[in-house]
Order: C-alpha cells, then structure tokens, then sequence
C-alpha cells in the first residue's frame, strides 16, 4: 500500500495570519540570540577541529538545536540542505528507536532511511537531559565525510543501483557513546571499512566535540534561567516563526503553476531524469502546498532523493521566495506542506533504494522548480534556477601521496569551482553560491592549501565569460577549473548535471551555460568526459571543468544598460553579448551609447529587430549553439 507523508500543517493559536502575539518579545529576542550562540560555538568547534578537508576548508557541515520532541529550534549558518527538513527526523528516529535516553548519550546516524540526508552525511545526535533525568532538548551535529565506506573512493556513488552496490556503512541511530565513554566496537567498524581511518577517526571526533559544546552550553544556559524559561522560549520562538510565515504568506499571490525540470542521462537513467512539483500558495490560509506524488518510481542510480532531501529541497525553494528575515524553524515549516509518496524518485524511498547522491543533483533540480514556480506565479518573488552539477572542479579525489618519498593514501572533496548562484528579482546572482543545497554556506577551496594537502596542482581557475543567464537581473557565471596528480596517478569520481539541460531563467530570463567536463592529454589535446566519475587521470594529463551559469531573472533587454556597460568592463560578459543578448551598444571606450542603444531597444519592441541574432542563451561559449559543450578559450577570458 503506497503511503503519503506532508509536512505537518499549522496548528493554532499564535501562528495566524495577522502575526499574532508573542509574550516578551525583549525576552524572546535575547534568548534568541543566547541560542543562536551556543550553535555558532558549535559550528567553529567543527570548523577547527575538522581532519578532512571537507570540513577545515570548504565547512561543509552543519549544527542546529532541536526541541525534545524533535522540532528545529536553532540551524545557525549551516547548508540549508542540511537543516531545513531532516534533523526533526533524525531526532524523531531517536525517540522511536531509544525511548529511554540518558545523559552521557551520543548517537551516530546517517541512514536515509529513518531521517537522514545520505549515508555520506555522519550525524551525532546527543539528548541534553537535566538533573532528574528529563529529556529537555536534542543537539545534532552533522558533517559531510571524506569518505563512508563506499565501494570506490567518494561518498557520492553516482551509479549504484541499490545501497549493496554504494557500500556505504549504515548507522540508524546507534549508541555510540554510553555515560560519555565511546563504545569502541562501533568505531572498530568504522576504521575497519573506512580508508584513511585516522582522518575518519579525527572528523568523528570533531563532530562529538561539537555536540557535546552544544549540550554543555544548554545546560549551562538552564543554570542561569531555568528550564522553565527556556521551555517557554522554545514553545513562543516555534510560534513566533509560525506567525511571520503566515505574514509573509498572506503577501503573496494566490495561484497555483506546476513546473517541470530534468536531469542529465546518468548511469541507470539514460534518458535522465523529469520531475514536476505543483505549487499551490494560499494567502487567505496562510499556507502553501507542494505536491511532489506525480513523479517518477525510484530509479536504479544513487540520485533518488531521501525523505529529508524530498522534504527540504522544496522548502528551499519556498525560502529562497519569500522575506528572507522569516525564521527557518519547525514553526514556520508547519506553513507548507510537502506532499510525497513512497517508492518515488523525489519522495519517500524504500531500503535498499540508493540515495548517494540526494543532497546535490535531484535536489537541486527540485528547489530550481519550486523557487522558479513562485516567479511563475508574480513578477518581483521566486528566483531563477541556481547553477548545479558536482562538477571534476568538485570531485572526490584519491590516490597514493608519494611527495617526500612516502606512499600516504589520501581522498578528500575539493571545491575549486562553484555553480552560478540564480537571479533574483532586484539582485544579480550570487558567483559562488555553489548549489542550491549549500546556499552559498560552502567556501572556495584556497589553490594553495589544496596543493598542499594533496598531491596535485591547480593549473587555472577563472570566471567564465559569457556563461550567465542573461536578464534584467543576471545570473552568475560559471568558473573554469583545470588541474592534475603530481607524482602519481590520481583518481576523481563525480556527479555532474547541467551539460546537456541548463539552469533555466525565470519571468523571461535566459538559462545560463551549460556545465562541461574534459581532459586534457599529455600532448595538449582535449577529449570529452562522460557527465558521471569516475576517471583516472595519469600525471601529466589534466581535467578541465566548467561550471554552470546560473539562470537570469526579467528579459534581458530591460537591464539597465550602466550595469551591461560594467558587466563589460568587469569581464563577465563581452561587447558582442552586450550588443546581441542586452541591446546594449558600447562606444569605443566602453561607454553606453545612449541613442543606438535606445534605437536597438526600441527597434526590438516593435518586433523590427533582424539584425541582432538571439542565439542559444545556454550555448557552450567555445562552440556552436547545441554543440557538446567544452572549457571556454584563453580569448574569453576576463
């Protein structure tokens, strides 16, 4: 029998409309504030203590304080992929699994199964309990791993048919500490499957280090107020995020628009993938649905979404489209309801489904459409769609270390190149958003830190030209990236979207480019690579990787043409782009020629305009329109 699940509707009370009444507001505000600082504290106990480059260099983690039934209190600045719609989850796995919790409790989770992302996201989940033994809050602690046990070295295997195929080690809420003292049988487990396991065994580490800040932080805050305070803070703070979602709601048109997307032919897909989500905004309720049950079965490949990726990629494109100041907690989020199913690509999977790779591909695609349907539904909301693909630029990288004479096994993410962030409606996109997942939260690897600490060298990384979603707001460009082993060879496993289906505009924007994956032989020459890793890449040769636009908001021809003329001086976009796509025209010194700029314009909107060609807006820049797409260039550079 196929089962359904929504996010729980809007309950009564302070959450209506009219913003409705909180107690203390002074009050709510400071403790606010108190909370929001015991999960930065949090935050930097990981980002120092980290082993792994994916979480010392690009952060790719994230903590939140949750309520003791399991609600999101607190995320703090955490990948929104992370924290919108699965630690209540995860917390309320806890519950099921451990009814009975007790202080010095610790818990590893991963499994997507019972609320998590992936099994590449390690959670530790630590109960706070006062002096009589009550259950007062959950702290989590969730950290992308270098690597999970996977079958080949990446925590994203791209083409396993089932969770047998990936390898990754599965945790569904297990004790792993008891009175504050580890349970050495589990991470026996885990160093015995794990490569580099002093590198696993150090992110393990911090990420316990993490929680237990958390849960000593609370515990301290208790001393100073009283559980009674805080228990009234949590129950105000929920309904006090409820009632601004609701405002900001009520602003909103009413209407109802599905939007489609698909992904790129991946393994065990080969005609990709296409989803749908219905989008349905009532503001007299306050409410908005997103109906996700029309789309396809799960599908043999590590691109089905978990529950928590269905459930919190559609919340980010609800976030992402409305007063950024709104809460993101379990109150606002009992504003809109998620409507899945079971045994569906977006939606509830069933064991031994793979969900590899559910933070990223599909997932993106998903927040894109919904974030795209809110500006389908009214000019100056929504967004267009954020750049994504795990690009060779964001590949899982291994090998043998053989710098200095050793022979050091190593496998680390690397982010050298971000997706182009999306067009708003009065913003241009953001250049290293990344993903929609990560929400600009990832940082940029340093080149020379990476080279540093793996046995490569970072030849080029540049912004693309060319590459964004041309629109009265434009998307971001794309980045170029070209690197290779020293020493060695070296393996890079990736996930790639966007090369064959671009970002697209929203409210007559254009897509952006088109992602692109090569490598460059030994002799100079470049052959095309297939849109999922892995590849092997002998020293001397090199991968060379584009990263994808993101998509344009407004038509093009309604930019003010001063921001082309500095989109042109800047090097995002050329003079002929400027003419041809904008309706700009430059002088000779790059200034904005007003009357043929305003005659072009002018000649367009009486539909007279033949002599300026509107080509493929996603095209690859070093090719012609609806060619495979490959690295731009030196000439296109900035």
């Amino acid at each position: 029998m196929t089962r359904e699940r929504s996010v729980p509707a809007a309950r009564g009370g302070a959450g209506e409309a009219d913003g409705g009444a909180v107690r203390d507001g002074a009050g709510l505000a400071v403790l606010a504030h108190r909370f929001e600082a015991i999960v930065r504290r949090m935050s930097n106990t990981l980002a120092r203590s980290g082993r792994s480059g994916v979480l010392n260099t690009a952060r790719d983690f994230s903590c939140c304080v949750l309520t003791a039934d399991g609600g999101v209190l607190m995320t703090g600045q955490s990948p929104p992929i992370h924290v919108m719609g699965g630690p209540d989850l995860q917390a309320r796995s806890l519950l099921e699994f451990h009814p009975e919790l007790r202080a010095g409790d610790a818990f590893l989770h991963n499994s997507p199964y019972h609320g998590n992302t992936h099994a590449a996201d390690h959670s530790i989940l630590v109960p706070v309990v006062d002096d009589a033994g009550v259950h007062r809050f959950t702290v989590l602690a969730k950290a992308h791993q270098a690597d999970c046990g996977n079958s080949v070295p990446t925590t994203y295997m791209a083409s396993a048919r089932d969770v047998y195929e990936e390898g990754a080690l599965i945790f569904p809420v297990v004790r792993v500490q008891e009175d504050y003292t580890d349970r050495a049988d589990i991470l026996r487990m885990c160093e015995m499957r794990i490569r580099v396991p002093h590198q696993w065994r150090g992110d393990y580490l911090a990420i316990l280090g993490s929680a237990r800040i958390g849960e000593q932080s609370l515990l301290r805050l208790a001393e100073e107020v009283g559980w009674d305070a805080l228990d009234s803070f949590a129950h105000d703070w929920l309904d006090y995020g409820e009632s601004r979602m609701a405002a900001a709601i009520a602003g909103l048109p009413a209407g109802e628009t599905t939007v489609t997307t698909r992904h790129d032919p991946f393994p065990g897909v080969p005609d990709g993938v296409a989803i749908s989500a219905k989008v349905a905004v009532d503001p007299a309720r306050g409410m908005i649905d997103i109906d996700l049950r029309d789309n396809p079965d799960c599908v043999p490949s590590g691109l089905n979404l978990s529950e928590a990726s269905s459930r919190t990629a559609a919340l980010i494109g609800v976030f992402n489209s409305i007063d950024h100041t709104v809460p993101h907690n379990q109150g606002s989020f009992r504003r809109v309801r998620v409507h899945l199913r079971e045994n569906c690509v977006v939606g509830i999977p069933r064991h031994p489904v793979s969900c590899s790779v559910a933070t990223t591909n599909l997932a993106n695609r998903l927040g894109n459409i919904v974030q795209r349907a809110f500006a389908d539904l009214g000019d100056g909301i929504g967004m267009a769609e954020v750049g994504t693909g795990m690009s060779p630029s964001e590949a899982v990288v291994s090998g043998v270390d053989r710098r200095g004479g050793g022979a050091e096994p190593f496998v680390n993410q690397i982010f050298t190149g971000m997706n182009g962030g999306a067009a708003g409606p009065f913003n241009d996109g953001w250049l290293t958003m990344d993903d929609l997942g990560s929400g600009g939260t990832l940082l940029l690897d340093s080149v020379e830190i990476d080279e540093l600490k793996q046995p490569l060298v970072i030849h080029e990384r540049r912004l693309a030209r060319d590459t964004e979603g041309a629109g009265r707001m434009r998307g971001a460009p794309g980045l170029t990236v070209e690197y290779g082993p020293v020493g060695g060879d070296l393996e890079a496993v990736y996930a790639n979207d966007g090369s064959v289906h671009p970002m697209s505009g929203a409210r007559g924007g254009l897509a952006g480019a088109r992602s692109a994956q090569q490598l460059r032989h030994r002799d100079g020459h470049l052959s095309d690579l297939d849109i999922c890793g892995p590849v092997r890449v002998a020293e001397g040769e090199r991968l060379v990787a584009r990263t994808s636009g993101g998509g344009g908001y407004g038509p093009p021809h309604t930019r003010d043409p001063w921001a082309v003329a500095l989109d042109v001086r800047e090097g995002w976009i050329s003079t002929d782009r400027a003419r041809r796509i904008y309706r700009v025209v430059l002088d000779g010194a790059g200034a904005v020629d007003t009357a043929e700029t305003d005659r072009v314009r002018a000649a367009l909107a009486r539909g007279s305009d033949t002599g300026h060609d509107t080509a493929d807006p996603a095209r690859d820049p070093s090719g012609a329109p609806g060619q495979r797409p490959g690295p731009q260039p030196t000439e296109d550079t900035p």
